[in-house]
């Protein structure tokens, strides 16, 4: 009994002791400092740093440090619990209304707007931010700026988001903040990444990353960076060097209890896990998204852990699940919700959910409403805006190399008259060959840009017709559910199938890296898998492709994307009767200007020749697809059914 007292008593020392210890890393009213300003001047501590400050606050000789303690307590407190973090910050309000503190009652507003956003008032939080900025220092605007632009990001107004975060970064290097030059780039890097620049979201936040290792201080910020620079390398498929960057986080965010850095790194990591086909290890980090966007009481976190979790059922077929998920998602995403990007992705997300599911009209209203909303958030203005900044930093830093030119060529004038003349002669000729530089750079610099902006009206045009391929394929099959007649329902379904096959062509077009071409092999490959899965024959027909990866123009690609259906189509239906097993092969060359396509199968072969070439309109389709070809087909039927092609083909133009 003696030896448990004694144990006891010797733990309650230590953390005494410890409790002790961790007050005086941040506060000793006998010092001169009395004060390590949390995340500023140490981040010596723990998670049990906020229980210190409450604690300590109050004792404090000074108002401005009363207030400077409180406020850090109010505004840290918003990465554990929105509504508790708020409860300080009017706290604080209420203090600074008291002794007619305007300064630190604009500071303690600028925390409330930060807390407000984050609980989706974001009208709210524009107004307060409005407020205090007529009260505050220069000093204190970066960091207000910073607010401002994370409301209008949460808007879906990117290009005013961007104006923000340039701003921030010029106070920031007029008052040599490293905090704030650290926290624009930051936030550029966000920026760029949402608008699927990654590349150049990912240099942004690479110099963010520097900054903050230079500055030593691990805090909320350069957690978050971490997280942003992980999100880009993980949009360019760089997944290890994406996890290095979100356990890198996790582990700041776990030191000191960053409960929105955990949920926004863990949402991620669902994503991460996926692509590694780790999916029990995505399904943790769902559950750990969920949990702490639960525990900081944040509706924005917790809509898009939903939307994580959602995503993975839909990769892993569990589309009944994954409409659950989601509607969780829309559901908690109330009326005056306005970050329109992220919403956009849980209709997206839906749409294809209920499309997996087979409900297709769901899934019609739920990709309208994707569209709409994406068109809210990539407006022409905010692709414009985010397209700018990377050629005004570039110019920034051209025009910073030529004052130090010239300030070269000055002292050398001092030195000799001689000097003086050569430096004079080159100078000039510097001048005409940087001018000649510069207008070359303009000129590759508009070309590049008009090429981006065709690229992208391209893709675009191919994803408006895939998606109203896929619409008119929906409506079809809506149709064929309530007809009764066979032959008009084989016949719509046949139209299905058609579409479907150009449908996939202009799917790959704005999924591949060229606009202009298609590869046939793996087109071939996801357009028999369509059919055979159609006709529920991937237990008994196998299909072999008999070719090298070739790459066909669309022209060329889509009449014989719809021949090959034909044919593939005719032998599951004519070749192998009474569930016979069987095999398929496709073959696809090219040989100088000439195209040579063979379709074999090793069915039941010349008793149903008729049959398997049919007499119809399927019959028609492919004898008018290979008179466009300028080919010739030849059949035949002796050991199972093979049909030849012999195509003309001429490189588009």
């Amino acid at each position: 009994m003696r030896l448990r007292y004694l144990i006891s008593g010797l733990v309650l020392s230590f953390s005494f002791l410890n409790g002790f210890i961790g007050i005086a890393q941040i506060v000793d009213f006998d010092s001169e400092n009395s004060y390590k300003k949390v995340f500023v001047d140490t981040d010596n501590f723990g998670a049990s740093y906020l229980e210190i400050l409450e604690d300590s606050y109050a004792l404090a000789k000074s108002d401005s440090l009363k207030f400077s303690m409180l406020n850090d307590l109010a505004y840290y407190w918003h990465t554990r619990n929105l509504k508790t973090s708020l409860d300080f910050t009017l706290k604080g309000l209420e203090l600074t209304t008291a002794t007619n503190n305007t300064l630190w009652e604009g500071r303690f507003q600028i925390t409330q707007a930060a807390i407000l956003l984050r609980m989706e008032k974001l009208d709210s939080a524009l107004l307060v931010i409005q407020q205090a900025k007529k009260k505050v220092l220069e000093k204190d605007l970066p960091f207000l700026n910073t607010q401002l632009g994370y409301v209008y990001e949460r808007k879906g107004q990117l290009d005013r988001a961007a104006d923000y975060a340039l701003e921030s970064l010029r106070l920031g290097e007029e008052l040599a903040d490293k905090k704030a030059i650290a926290l624009a780039y930051s936030d550029l890097s966000n920026l760029f990444w949402k608008q699927a620049k990654f590349e150049t979201g990912l240099e942004y936040g690479l110099k963010a990353v520097k900054i903050f290792e230079e500055r030593g201080i691990n805090d909320l910020d350069y957690g978050f960076t971490l997280y942003v620079v992980g999100n880009n390398y993980l949009a360019l498929q760089e997944y290890r060097k994406a996890l290095n960057y979100f356990e890198h986080s996790i582990a700041i965010g776990e030191r000191y209890g960053f409960y929105n850095n955990l949920s926004d790194v863990y949402i991620s990591e669902v994503e991460l896990y996926t692509f590694l086909n780790e999916f029990e290890k995505a399904k943790i980090a769902g559950e750990n998204a969920v949990k702490y966007a639960e525990l900081l009481d944040n509706n924005f976190m917790l809509m898009r852990s939903w939307l994580s979790i959602g995503k993975l059922q839909n990769i892993q077929g569990k589309y009944a699940s994954a409409i659950e998920s989601l509607k969780k998602s829309i559901a908690i995403a109330s009326d005056d919700f306005e970050d329109a990007f992220y919403l956009s992705q849980t209709y997206e997300t839906l749409g294809k959910a209920y499309a997996g599911n087979h409900n297709y009209q769901e899934a019609y209203q739920a990709f309208a409403e994707y569209d709409n909303l994406k068109n809210q958030v990539f407006t022409a203005a905010a692709d414009h805006r985010t397209s700018l900044i990377k050629t005004e930093f570039d110019l920034a830093e051209k025009e910073n190399t030529i004052q130090l030119q010239e300030a070269q060529i000055t002292r050398q004038r001092t030195r000799q008259t001689l000097i003086i003349i050569i430096a004079i002669l080159l100078g000039l000729y510097l001048i005409l060959l940087y001018k000649a530089a510069v207008n070359n750079r303009r000129k590759n610099k508009l070309l590049e840009k008009k090429n981006m902006d065709n690229e992208f009206l391209l893709k675009e045009i191919h994803h408006r017709v895939k998606n109203n391929l896929e619409i008119v394929s929906s409506l079809l099959a809506l149709q064929s559910a309530e007809i009764n007649d066979p032959k008009v329902v084989d016949a719509m379904q046949k139209s299905k199938h058609r579409i479907q096959s150009m449908s996939m062509i202009h799917q790959k077009l704005y999924q591949e890296k060229s606009l202009s071409s298609i590869e046939m092999k793996a087109y071939f490959e996801e357009l028999t898998n369509y059919v055979v899965n159609v006709f529920d024959a991937g237990n008994r027909i196998a299909v072999f492709f008999e070719m090298e990866p070739l790459d066909l123009d669309v022209d060329t690609a889509i009449p014989i994307g719809l021949i090959v259906n034909e044919l593939v189509t005719n032998s599951l239906k004519y070749a192998f009767p009474n569930n016979q097993k069987g095999t398929v092969r496709i073959g696809l060359r090219k040989e100088d200007n000439q195209l040579y396509l063979k379709v074999s199968d090793d069915g039941i072969g010349k008793s149903d020749t008729k049959e398997y070439i049919g007499t119809g309109f399927g019959t028609k389709l492919i004898q008018l697809l290979t008179r466009q070809l300028e080919g010739k087909m030849k059949l035949d039927v002796e050991n199972g059914t093979q049909v030849s092609f012999e195509f003309q083909h001429y490189k588009a133009a």
